[in-house]
This record gives structure tokens, sequence and C-alpha cells, in this order.
């Protein structure tokens, strides 16, 4: 069980690091998603590798919140294979409001135990977190 947050009471699973570092270091996930159960942060669901970014977004509840990291793949200029870390804070208008607030007030303390996020979204509906939105915020 990992240290309770403060300033929300949650508290962070020992998985939800451990995912994201073999996320990132052995790339053993496309992405991960997270949900806040029972006062705490856990894993929600594991993308396979060979997951697309449409799989990715497709994961994500219509009326719930979630938490999310999504390692993305994209070729610079130059023509180097690169990958960057994003986060995406998912609050749909549908979910309910105290579920909202909950997420909200977590988020930055989760975000700080995840090292290595290049960049957040935060998204209302799925058009918040395109493709064409995460390729502009990549280059």
């Amino acid at each position: 069980m990992g240290q309770a947050n403060a300033a929300s009471g949650m508290a962070v699973h020992d998985d939800c690091k451990l995912k994201f570092l073999e996320l990132k270091a052995k790339r053993n996930y496309r992405f991960i998603l997270f949900k806040i159960e029972q006062q705490q942060i856990v894993i929600d669901k594991l993308g396979e590798p060979n997951e697309s970014y449409d799989d990715f977004t497709s994961s994500f509840p219509a009326d719930e919140c979630r938490y999310a990291v999504f390692d993305f793949d994209f070729t610079t200029e130059e023509n180097c294979q690169k990958s960057k870390i994003f986060f995406i804070a998912w609050s749909p208008d549908s979910s309910k409001v105290r579920m909202k607030m909950v997420y909200a007030s977590s988020k930055d303390r989760f975000k700080r135990e995840l090292d290595g996020i290049s960049f957040e979204l935060q998204a209302t509906d799925p058009s918040e977190m395109s493709l064409d939105i995460v390729k502009g915020r990549v280059f």
C-alpha cells in the first residue's frame, strides 16, 4: 500500500508505480488507465504494446473519471524515433460531481509519483484528447 495523500486522503497502490516503471523502462505496456477505488488509486487497465491510440481512447468509460498515461511513439523531422509519456486527466461532464472533485484534488500528487511524464492533457470529452491535439503537444 502506498503513501496516503494528505490533501485528499488518497493512497496510491504500489502496483501503479511498478507498472508505470515497466511502461517507461521496459515498454511492456502502451498505456495504463488508473481509477480511484476505496480511497486509493489502483490500475484499471493495462494496454498491450501493440495497442493503438484509438484502443487507448476507447478504453475510457463515458461517465466515470480516470487518470491515464500513454507512451507515444513518433519520428522527429530529423527522422529519429522518439517517445514521450503523457498524462491524461479524464473527467467527463456526465461523471458524478463528487468524483470529479476527488480526482481533481488528487491529480497533482499522483502525477508527481510518476516520474518521466512529458506533458498533461485534461479532457472532458474524447475530442479534447484527439491524436491531433497530442501531436500538437509533442512537436
